[in-house]
């Protein structure tokens, strides 16, 4: 089955296409980070605008990259949610007046499903079960993955996710929009033991919190002002960054021996983050533990990996009517296996 995917859920329009055997044959991606990094962050109007500008055009371009036509189509999956309700409703539309057009099966897909399923979608040879940290600008959760429609959490964050205290740090240093992959670039640079900053044990083992450790940077920053010198930012980023990958790696390496599962995987936009795949790989390495984790361009949001849980939930005999609406909010537990 070839399956067109649509992913609209923040501020990227993308398309996609998979193959027969699930392989993925186009991926295009149109970012908007330079239109909402003069207001320091995505506006959900301005990004919904964008998007309905954006798919007529990327429509025919991506059937061309994938070498297909609309007669080798199998299926339509489009991100149904969560995230932003204008920009969820733009892409979502659009995939269901082309099933509708095309006479083609459709379903709407959980975008953070996605992103875990990206995994799969890159490495076809992926074992089930296998634990994954899904870590991103607006969430922070472990998940236990049996299957494309068995996904269960294990710990998550109790406020902050960590690529929000990411982009809030990086504002918080005059780095602007986004924040994150600034504050990753300038920790290179950096000494990572230069500040002690908290790290964050919850009642739940396996949950996290960020909150505590944005707020500590904050008063570093405050204090080191009043010292009326200049501010060793690298030595921040690095501190910051060291305090956050140690816990997300710290608490994934539990979560796997816990429940003993050999594979271990992450997703998401800060799954992107160097320093943190390379610790993981090295925690998962010294415990003999299997890590894989995406190429870039499928942790951040794209649509090959909408179009690959897509096609894995169409092949399960999943299939949504057109009046399906988005889900700004759609818990990972209630995906629930057909009957």
């Amino acid at each position: 089955m070839i399956v067109l995917g649509f992913e609209s859920s923040c501020d990227e329009t993308s398309l996609a296409v998979v193959g027969p055997d699930g392989r993925i044959l186009a991926n295009l991606i149109a970012s908007q980070v330079d239109l909402h990094a003069r207001y320091g962050g995505v506006v959900p109007e301005v990004a919904s605008r964008r998007h309905v500008e954006a798919l007529g055009p990327m429509l025919d371009e991506v059937l061309a990259v994938a070498g297909v036509g609309w007669s080798d189509l199998g299926g339509i999956a489009a991100t149904r949610g969560p995230g932003l309700a204008g920009a969820l409703l733009v892409g979502l539309m659009a995939g269901k007046a082309v099933a509708f057009a095309h006479g083609l099966p459709f379903v709407g897909v959980h975008h953070l499903a996605a992103h875990v399923w990206a995994n799969v979608a890159a490495h076809p040879d992926t074992p089930l079960p296998f634990l994954c940290l899904l870590v991103s600008g607006g969430h922070t959760t472990l998940v236990r993955v049996s299957g494309p429609s068995a996904m269960v959490e294990l710990g998550r964050t109790q406020d902050d996710a960590a690529g929000e205290a990411y982009d809030k740090v990086g504002r918080l240093l005059g780095l602007g929009y986004p924040g994150g992959p600034r504050v990753d670039r300038l920790a290179r640079e950096g000494n990572p033991s230069a500040f002690a900053l908290p790290r964050a044990r919850m009642d739940h083992p396996l949950d996290f919190s960020f909150s505590g450790l944005k707020t500590a940077v904050r008063r570093t920053v405050e204090r080191w002002e009043l010292a009326d010198g200049p501010l060793p930012v690298a030595d921040i980023c690095a501190s910051f960054q060291e305090a956050v990958v140690e816990v997300l790696v710290a608490r994934t390496i539990e979560a796997a021996e816990a429940e003993g599962l050999e594979h271990v995987a992450i997703a998401g936009g800060v799954a992107a983050n160097r320093a943190l795949r390379a610790r993981m790989a090295e925690a998962c390495a010294s415990r003999g533990l299997v890590f894989a984790c995406p190429p870039l361009d499928l942790c951040t949001d794209n649509a090959a990996m909408v179009a690959a849980l897509g096609r894995a939930w169409l092949l399960e005999g999943r299939r949504d009517d057109f009046g399906i609406a988005p889900r700004t909010r759609w818990p990972l537990a209630e995906i629930l296996p057909l009957p």
